[in-house]
């Protein structure tokens, strides 16, 4: 049986206070919550989840996605609307890419509206709230099935 490769799942600035940042936005579930599903979504396939508040680390584990890696999730947080470093890093990455946003940026303030990350990512995934990180799992088995990027 071949080995499959794994997800990597990135999270951006804050998300480590999810459960307790703004709840009336992004909900009383935490971060250990979303990796527990996440992992129960990928079922055999491997799964490298992490969380930084350091836009360099953010790119380091991107580097690392981009040599082991069969697809990415990430939430960048903020940086999504400030990053050409993590924009040009993700750049680099061969496989499937869904931008994850646990609210529905297009709905904030306006300088939630421009995103560097969606410049380069398969696709974007807003608005579903914390429960929808596995559903970006089953959709990004979908995009490495069908070989998208």
């Amino acid at each position: 049986m071949n080995e499959l490769k794994p997800i990597y799942i990135l999270n951006g600035p804050n998300l480590n206070r999810l459960g307790r940042r703004e709840p009336e936005i992004y909900g009383h579930d935490t971060l250990a919550d979303v990796e527990a599903w996440c992992r129960q979504a990928a079922g055999e396939r491997p799964v490298v989840f992490h969380q930084t508040n350091s836009e360099e680390k953010l790119i380091d584990l991107v580097h690392a996605a981009i040599d082991e890696a069969a697809g990415l999730i990430i939430n960048p947080a903020a940086f999504t609307f400030t990053s050409l470093a993590l924009l040009d890093a993700l750049k680099m990455f061969k496989g499937p890419i869904i931008e994850f946003h646990i609210s529905n940026v297009h709905r904030r303030e306006p300088i939630y509206h421009r995103s560097y990350v969606s410049m380069t990512a398969t696709t974007v995934m807003a608005g579903l709230g914390a429960k929808g990180y596995p559903l970006a799992v089953r959709a990004l088995e979908l995009l490495i099935a069908e070989n998208k990027r």
